[in-house]
């Protein structure tokens, strides 16, 4: 499917930042260009935009009058790009797909840009459950990780660890802070580790009354919660 874009950002070298990296995405085309709020609303009203690059300081209307204003129709994905940090968490609470921290990598830019083509392909812009989302800080980049995208996670003392496929997010947080988060999709199988039930490939005996489970990924974790508790669980999903 062709994605039309809309690039708002008040800084020409900023915008030609975005266009210029977008040239090596096929399926994307670059719609229409805006300095300012006002037009961006414009834009994305009359092109039923798909995906917008939009900065957070703009003149005219910033980029949470645009999400406001816009908010009666069908809103595109929104990819935040800016040098401020600081509005990260209502930028989650408006559901953008990433908040990309200037000046970016290319590679972080590819990642953001994959995860907004994955959610238009499922189509649940408009339906997805804002509280689902988790915010992640890391000194380059603020991540918005869904639930179902986390494998499994353990504890690290005052921390969690959170098991996304490849990638490990770190968080100061509890583990019983974090289980009460997580939705029904996930069980705490020990102390120190909840798994995501859907990511459980097989359970294996490593001794008399003692089990393991085995995930998709290959990871493999050690379990004390009964096991008749989890065939109910999995039952359940």
């Amino acid at each position: 499917m062709k994605i039309r874009a809309v690039i708002a950002d008040d800084e020409p070298l900023a915008r030609e930042r975005v266009r210029t990296l977008l040239a090596d995405e096929p399926d994307i085309n670059v719609v229409a260009e805006c300095d300012n709020g006002a037009e961006t609303l414009k834009a994305i009203q009359s092109r039923q935009a798909d995906l917008l690059f939009l900065d957070v300081q703009m003149p005219k209307l910033d980029g949470f009058e645009v999400i406001e204003a816009a908010s009666t129709g069908p809103l595109p994905a929104v990819i935040f790009t800016t040098a401020h940090d600081e509005h990260a968490i209502r930028a989650f609470e408006v559901n953008a797909v990433d908040y990309l921290l200037k000046p970016f990598t290319e590679a972080r830019f590819r990642m953001s840009v994959q995860r907004a083509r994955e959610e238009l392909r499922r189509g649940a812009r408009n339906v997805e459950k804002i509280a689902g989302r988790i915010l992640v800080r890391s000194p380059e980049r603020i991540l918005f990780l869904k639930p179902e995208e986390i494998d499994f996670i353990e504890a690290a003392g005052n921390y969690v660890v959170l098991h996304a496929a490849k990638e490990r997010h770190v968080l100061r947080e509890t583990m019983a802070a974090m289980e009460g988060r997580l939705a029904a999709g996930f069980m705490r199988v020990s102390r120190s580790t909840i798994v995501n039930l859907a990511q459980i490939r097989d359970v294996q005996p490593v001794a008399s009354g003692q089990y393991a489970l085995r995930l998709k990924n290959g990871a493999k974790l050690d379990m004390t919660c009964n096991l008749a508790d989890l065939q109910a669980r999995l039952s359940e999903i």
